[in-house]
This record gives C-alpha cells, structure tokens and sequence, in this order.
C-alpha cells in the first residue's frame, strides 16, 4: 500500500502562484506514472497533469503554459508549479500514483486550492 500525502494548497489572489507537493511513502515511487487531479463539488474529478517514469509530462488544455508538473524521485515526491492563478482553478487538488494496468492505482486525499477574484 502507497500512502500519498500533499501539501501546499491555500488561498490566492487572482494572478498568484502555489506549489503542490505530494509526497509518496513507497521507495518504489520512481517507479510509478504520477498525476494531479482537481475536483469541484458536483463536478467529475479532471486530470490537470501527468508525468511518466521517464518525465514525459502532460497537460489538459485549460493549465497549458500556466502549470508545471514535475518529480524529484531521491525525495519520493512529484510537485505542481501553478502560476497565473484564475477563479476557476479553485477546486481539491489530489495526486495519483500508478501504472499501466492500474494508472490511478493510489490517491492522496486531497489539498483545497482557493482562487479569489
């Protein structure tokens, strides 16, 4: 069992930055595909970015050149860089871990981003 523990959400202004960071308790971390999803009440969750074993990253179309997925695997743990902050990014944000057969094996239980207008 995987235990994923993410930090750094909060609230911003319009226009701001946050960093998420989360945190995998298996030394075989390197070893899984990584993701960061946001959900709103009374939405489906959405997959905001990905990032494989070897770095190949991925972006939905609505944080492209806004946010940066990345992952430091001696520190077991994969961050999201979220810049130009808008209202409508406001929402938990949760990180994944898994694998081919499995993509969203492990879930984090989540971190409240809050994006004032």
């Amino acid at each position: 069992q995987v235990q994923l523990m993410e930090s750094g959400g909060g609230l911003v202004q319009a226009g701001g930055s946050l960093r998420l960071s989360c945190e995998a308790s298996s030394r075989l971390f390197r070893t899984y595909n990584m993701g960061w999803h946001r959900q709103v009440p009374g939405n489906q969750r959405e997959l905001v970015a990905s990032i494989t074993t070897s770095g190949s990253t991925n972006y939905t179309n609505s944080v492209k050149g806004r946010f940066t997925i990345s992952r430091d695997n001696a520190k077991n743990t994969v961050y999201l860089q979220m810049n130009s902050l808008k209202p409508e990014d406001t929402a938990v944000y949760s990180c994944s871990a898994g694998w081919g057969s499995r993509p969203y094996a492990y879930w984090g239980q989540g971190t409240q981003v809050t994006v004032s207008s």
